[in-house]
């Protein structure tokens, strides 16, 4: 099992939703947002406001799946996020050593 992560920009996430959703097997994603900049300096910021909201707002999307599927999700990504400019974002995939889902219980918590 994988772990893939992205930093893209927010508005390829209607797009990216869509043709994950179309990958056989996509077992789901979770969204969070996220700010960064890259390491390219284009310009020296003038004060420490500036400074302090360089950052450009991205989404963080995060799909744990199995081995299987990692090469196809990850092409999607890259495919749907990729505009050819700086500042697309980024993905990686980790390895997980173990997964568990948790899921509703069925009948009243233990102790009551």
């Amino acid at each position: 099992m994988k772990e893939i992560r992205a930093v893209i920009r927010p508005q390829k996430l209607p797009r990216l939703r869509e043709v994950l959703r179309a990958v056989p097997g996509f077992p789901g994603m979770t969204l969070s947002k996220a700010a960064g900049c890259g390491a390219t300096v284009r310009h020296v910021p003038a004060s420490i406001r500036e400074e302090l909201t360089d950052f450009t707002e991205k989404v963080r999307v995060e799909i744990v799946a199995p081995d299987d599927l990692v090469d196809a999700l990850v092409e999607a990504i890259v495919q749907v996020a990729s505009t050819g400019q700086t500042g697309d974002g980024l993905v990686w995939v980790t390895s997980i050593e173990h997964a568990v889902f948790i899921r509703k219980t069925v009948g009243p918590p233990e102790g009551t």
